[in-house]
């Protein structure tokens, strides 16, 4: 019986406006996070390899920026769904956190429109 309640809250939270905040909010995070170590992945550790032949930043970084990209994309898609996103629009915001620079825009631009309750 218990399983059954959770199951149900779980399933009419999953577009609740408070569903939406915490899954905004996740996406907020790691939208940053990404988008700070990718910059520090080509701006620090991509010149250290390649000019000073210094390899272990872009190797750290590159293994830690790769994983945190996946629970970014996870929680990107987690968002979409809770939003009701169109596909375009779930497409972009992803594709935006694999350019450096970019994906601050996107969160931006993609927080204001989530709050504004305008689907992407």
């Amino acid at each position: 019986m218990a399983a059954e309640r959770t199951g149900t809250s779980r399933t009419s939270d999953r577009g609740s406006e408070q569903g939406i905040a915490v899954a905004l909010q996740r996406y907020r995070v790691m939208a940053n996070v990404v988008g700070v170590l990718l910059i520090a992945l080509v701006v620090v550790a991509v010149p250290l390899k390649y000019f000073a032949h210094i390899p272990e930043p872009t190797r750290i970084l590159g293994i830690t920026h790769g994983w945190l990209y996946f629970l970014f994309f996870l929680t990107a898609i987690d968002l979409a769904l809770r939003a009701k996103w169109s596909a375009r629009g779930t497409v972009l915001t992803i594709l935006a956190g694999t350019v450096p620079f970019l994906s601050f825009y996107a969160e931006r631009t993609t927080t204001r429109r989530t709050r504004a309750g305008e689907r992407l």
